[in-house]
């Protein structure tokens, strides 16, 4: 019975050596703004089932995070003693989304849809949507969205030119992000990766197909120091899995060949 237990209890040790570990979700603040309109109908409650799929929702980003006001007070949430804002006009979207993306703002106010604001030009919801607000990233660059203000040629050039740049960064933030629950120091290697991402998402308003392209290329040589850096990590970790591996099996051989002594002799 002992040894059975052992070989047991060496089997769940290998299989918890082996198995990756999970990153836990980021919980969703319920504030009063979501207890409230979460039960109202129709154009009252759609906010908070749009917010739940946003981007903003998916980093713990509540309604006060851009309305303003206090999350915890149902009495007074909206006042404007409690630094309510409510919904900014048309016009002052950009501005109002600056207020944490002061970047993308600034490449905004420079670019072609910036320099059309307030004569018809496209504002971040256009693109992003206002409460399920989208994540930045090539797939917002479509003929189907583009094409609602002129022809998509331009676009689709400036998009296929940074789609490889796209895929390395999510595959660098992926195996960063898997280091980094499993206990490995990942803080330079982030702060880095957050640099080069705010490099290239500046690329996102740019309608210059050339220094797209110029930038783009420039951003994959950087990418490509960080995927070495990680490179050499994961061999690292490669030969500890392989050498632990290794030492768990000797140690079920041994259990086993105890188990078939100890059989031996009763």
């Amino acid at each position: 019975m002992i040894c059975k237990n052992t070989l047991a209890i060496l089997l769940l040790a290998l299989l918890a050596f082996l198995q990756p570990a999970q990153a836990a979700p980021v919980e969703q603040p319920e504030t009063v703004c979501i207890q409230c309109h979460g039960s109202l109908p129709d154009r009252l409650g759609a906010p908070v089932k749009l917010w739940r799929s946003s981007i903003h929702a998916e980093n713990g980003i509540s309604c006060n995070g851009c309305h303003g006001g206090d999350p915890k007070d149902a009495a007074n949430a909206m006042t404007p003693q409690r630094g309510f804002l409510g919904a900014p006009k048309e016009k002052d979207i950009p501005a109002f989304c600056g207020r944490c993306h002061p970047g993308v703002y600034k490449d905004y106010l420079s670019s072609a849809h910036g320099r059309a604001l307030g004569a018809g030009g496209p504002t971040c919801v256009t693109c992003h949507g206002n409460h399920q607000v989208v994540k930045a990233s090539l797939a917002l660059i479509n003929e189907k969205s583009c094409t609602r203000c002129h022809s998509f040629d331009r676009a689709r050039a400036i998009r296929d030119a940074m789609q490889q740049t796209e895929a390395y960064i999510d595959n660098i933030s992926r195996r960063i992000a898997a280091f980094q629950v499993s206990g490995v120091d990942t803080e330079k290697m982030g702060k880095s990766l957050f640099a080069v991402r705010n490099r290239f998402h500046t690329l996102f308003h740019d309608v210059d197909v050339a220094r797209v392209k110029g930038e783009s290329a420039a951003i994959n040589q950087e990418l490509g120091k960080l995927d070495a850096a990680l490179k050499e990590i994961e061999r690292s970790h490669e030969k500890r899995r392989l050498a632990g591996g290794i030492a768990v099996g000797f140690m079920l051989l041994l259990a086993v060949l105890f188990h078939l002594m100890k059989k031996s002799y009763d």
